[in-house]
């Protein structure tokens, strides 16, 4: 039950010539056509109305139409809801740079220590204390401190290295890519085996050693400060099966997130009658 509702609230909290060449080329040519014929003064005939002056160029048979909107996916917000960052999205159709160290390390510091890290520790780490998740941790305020760091390191360690330690070592860019089109259950598909796929430092897809690797190493350093109960076997797949689930939870929503608020904004804009 409560492994449901940390994903529901991790999913609260945290959518030759080219054509363009070949339309802009003909317009030139006619005027240029037009610019060259021999000017006929205004009373040299009776068809000099006609040709005293060039049409404008929006009457020209070959005039470029005017430019249609491109359609394009909703770009990745920088939060989700207001709340939940989303510094490690790129958009539909982006191909920035493979990450550099820094650039990388400032992900991971700003996912750990950016507000909404406290919000989230904190509603995780009561709920933990109400159901007495680790009776030996304790009640009260006692408890909900006994909890509350060691959430906030379990966070904090598993997105140093994930995001940052592990990557730089075997050169994959954890950003997540968001496809943007297409029919969402293929989306979210793609968005869960992200945390099994990623792209490397010179754009191929490889296996996301820093994912898997990287929340194994977090799960087993969690072994050390949690109550001897949970340092079995079970308990270190339970935490680590959770973790995984998480992340994979949480590309899913990055992916579905723009089109959801863009419906909704659409729905708010123009009510049915």
């Amino acid at each position: 039950m409560r492994s449901l509702f940390l994903a529901g609230l991790m999913l609260f909290c945290a959518s030759g010539e080219s054509p363009a060449q070949q339309t802009a080329t003909a317009p030139t040519n006619s005027i240029q056509h037009l610019l060259n014929q021999p000017q006929i003064s205004p009373q040299s005939g009776p068809d000099s109305s006609t040709s005293a002056a060039s049409p404008p160029a929006a009457d020209l048979p070959n005039a470029p139409a005017p430019r249609e909107a491109i359609h394009k996916p909703p770009p990745q917000p920088k939060r989700i809801l207001g709340l939940m960052p989303n510094y490690r999205a790129v958009s539909a159709g982006e191909l920035p740079p493979p990450p550099k160290p820094r650039e990388a390390f400032k992900i991971a510091t700003q996912n750990s220590f950016d507000y909404s890290a406290f919000v989230f520790v904190g509603i995780t780490s009561l709920i933990a204390e109400g159901e007495n998740t680790h009776p030996s941790l304790g009640k009260g305020i006692p408890g909900f401190w006994a909890y509350s760091w060691r959430g906030f390191v379990d966070k904090t360690d598993g997105n140093y290295l994930v995001d940052w330690a592990f990557p730089t070592i075997t050169h994959e860019d954890e950003r997540y890519y968001a496809l943007g089109v297409g029919n969402p259950w293929k989306r979210a598909a793609y968005a869960a085996t992200r945390i099994l796929i990623t792209p490397n430092y010179q754009g191929h897809n490889t296996f996301n050693a820093s994912e898997i690797v990287g929340r194994g190493v977090s799960q087993a350093i969690s072994l050390t400060y949690y109550p001897s109960s949970t340092q079995t076997p079970s308990g270190f797949t339970s935490k680590y099966a959770y973790a995984l689930a998480r992340d994979a939870a949480t590309n899913v929503f990055r992916e579905l997130w723009p089109d959801i608020a863009a419906h909704a904004h659409h729905r708010h804009a123009d009510p049915q009658p």
